[in-house]
């Protein structure tokens, strides 16, 4: 079996988001830094070499047990990718009213924070690290 990519680093987040671009993808990246670092208490570690993340977790997949994060993100250069706010077997109706972004089976898409209620997606944030939330988090 692969090794698994998604998984804690040394990695300086701060290193990661100075080198996104463009800078609107920069900006938008320490956004939800601070977003998701103020809603889960937590700093934000690198999962990978794309993904920061917020607390942990483990999950239980066909392969057995892994460790994960409750939420986190990835400022991608197609969109902003966010991640543990969205379920797809179970989708919530206010997404509505979000603004403009696309779902996957468990991530969010959004181009632009400016295109989305702030407020309702710092809502989704903290009740998804409410739900998430390992013991000791």
């Amino acid at each position: 079996m692969a090794e698994r990519k998604t998984k804690p680093t040394d990695a300086k987040v701060s290193t990661f988001l100075d080198g996104v671009s463009p800078e609107v993808r920069r900006q938008d990246g320490y956004a939800l830094y601070d977003l998701m670092r103020d809603v889960s208490g937590v700093e934000g570690v690198m999962w990978g070499p794309s993904i920061v993340g917020f607390g942990d977790t483990t999950y239980t997949a066909t392969d057995g047990e892994h460790d994960y994060f409750v939420i986190g993100f990835s400022p991608r250069k197609a969109s902003l990718s966010l991640y543990g706010l969205y379920n797809a077997y179970a989708p919530d109706p206010r997404f509505e009213r979000l603004g403009k972004h696309k779902a996957g089976a468990g991530c969010l898409y959004i181009t632009r924070l400016e295109q989305v209620d702030l407020r309702l997606l710092r809502d989704f944030a903290e009740e998804a690290w409410a739900a998430g939330k390992a013991p000791g988090t």
